[in-house]
């Protein structure tokens, strides 16, 4: 039998792999009973709750109606509900939804539409992209191109297309990015096509949070210099920073917009590229060769927007922004207790030894397994510890958590 090989996963350190025979709100239960404090909502997707029986019950339903069709010249219900949905906590400005199938593809897709945008209606070859350092945005080639060059990247480098990388805006040096981007606009701005950020927060960089200003100036940089505005909220939206969307905390909309994670509740993989009317029209006419190309077998899969509908229900009144500021409360309460630890809505983050971010930190290992033997799944970004879990998390698992981080500070 072929054994499987899991991700971001270094087998040969010989760590255990538990078995999950069940989840439940912020828990996963192995097959032997234990339970286990999911902290980081299964690598960031799992918002609302494991097993939801809201959404579970909205999964069961469709499964029994349609599993799966083309979506290439038809349409189903749950695909319409969920633009319907999903429209009512966006500006109007988004009027176009394309469904793919994880974060990774949303972003690619965005950059596919503002290269394609200039392409199809000017004939302008803008196919550079910018790009922030220490930023993440997929596996894919694509993604891995945009994100930061690192050691999740390095054997690929030389397959990679060339993306310019502006500086991470360092708190009180902020004016540094922001001249470097304008800079590279006047020397640069005829091939750039699109710059992709991640919105306030750099997850996988290390939980590097900046300010939402620095949105804003970015933004008025790249309308001076016709260049598309992507922003890539597959972690940070639905309510990851404190709002619905991490933009919101800034003044301004972009022209492009990824979303993953939890846009399912983090039940199945989804995810939705929207845009402006303009970037579709620029796609849309008689000429079928300029019709945007892109699709995967499974876009828009009949189940995965079931249960995005079923989400985006709960969503109503945006009520589990409530959870989030409970949960920011409480990591207020206890930020006294660690000398360098940061909060963002339902994110905590502090480096073990006070020195910058190191992924291949040894330290992570011995943190992973001491907190696995305490029942919390907790993943170290190397020495960058971080906490962010399920919004429906209750305050007794909260504690023990905190117990634990407070033992390492």
């Amino acid at each position: 039998m072929a054994e499987i090989w899991h991700p971001f996963w270094q087998h040969g350190l010989k760590e255990p792999i538990f078995e999950i025979a069940c989840t439940q709100d912020e828990f996963l239960i192995t097959n032997t009973g234990k339970k286990i404090i999911d902290g980081i909502s299964s690598w960031w997707v799992n918002n609302l709750g494991h097993n939801n029986p809201y959404i579970t019950d909205a999964i069961k339903k469709q499964a029994c109606i349609m599993q799966q069709i083309i979506f290439a010249g038809f349409t189903h219900k749950p695909a319409i509900e969920t633009a319907e949905k999903l429209s009512r906590f966006l500006p109007s400005k988004f009027s176009r939804i394309f469904y793919s199938d994880s974060g990774s593809i949303c972003v690619e897709v965005g950059l596919k539409m503002a290269v394609g945008y200039y392409y199809n209606k000017f004939g302008k070859n803008k196919s550079k992209i910018v790009a922030m350092e220490h930023s993440y945005h997929g596996d894919t080639f694509g993604g891995m191109s945009s994100g930061a060059k690192s050691v999740f990247n390095r054997p690929y480098e030389k397959m990679l297309f060339d993306v310019i990388h502006i500086p991470y805006p360092i708190k009180g040096r902020e004016e540094i990015t922001i001249k470097e981007y304008e800079k590279i606009l006047k020397s640069n701005a005829d091939k750039i096509g699109a710059i992709v950020l991640e919105p306030l927060v750099l997850g996988s960089g290390g939980m590097l949070f900046y300010e939402p200003f620095i949105l804003d100036e970015l933004y008025r940089l790249s309308k001076e210099y016709d260049v598309m505005f992507v922003l890539d909220e597959v972690m940070t939206g639905f309510g990851r920073t404190g709002t619905m969307f991490a933009f919101e905390q800034s003044n301004i909309t972009p022209d492009i917009i990824c979303l993953s994670k939890g846009l399912t509740g983090g039940t199945v993989p989804l995810a939705a590229t929207l845009c402006t009317e303009e970037i579709y029209n620029a796609f849309y006419g008689q000429d079928k060769s300029k019709m945007f190309f892109h699709s995967s077998s499974y876009t828009a899969n009949p189940i995965s927007l079931a249960a995005a509908s079923a989400a985006l229900d709960l969503w109503k009144d945006k009520k589990p922004l409530n959870d989030v500021k409970r949960i920011n409360n409480y990591y207020k309460a206890h930020v006294k207790n660690f000398s360098n630890a940061r909060i963002l809505g339902g994110i905590f983050a502090f480096e073990t030894d006070g020195a910058k971010n190191d992924y291949t930190a040894n330290i992570a290992v011995k943190l992973y397994r001491y907190f696995l033997e305490n029942d919390v799944l907790l993943r170290p970004l190397g020495n960058t510890v971080y906490v962010m879990p399920p919004y429906c998390i209750k305050e007794e698992s909260l504690d023990k958590i905190f117990a634990l981080l407070e033992n390492i500070a």
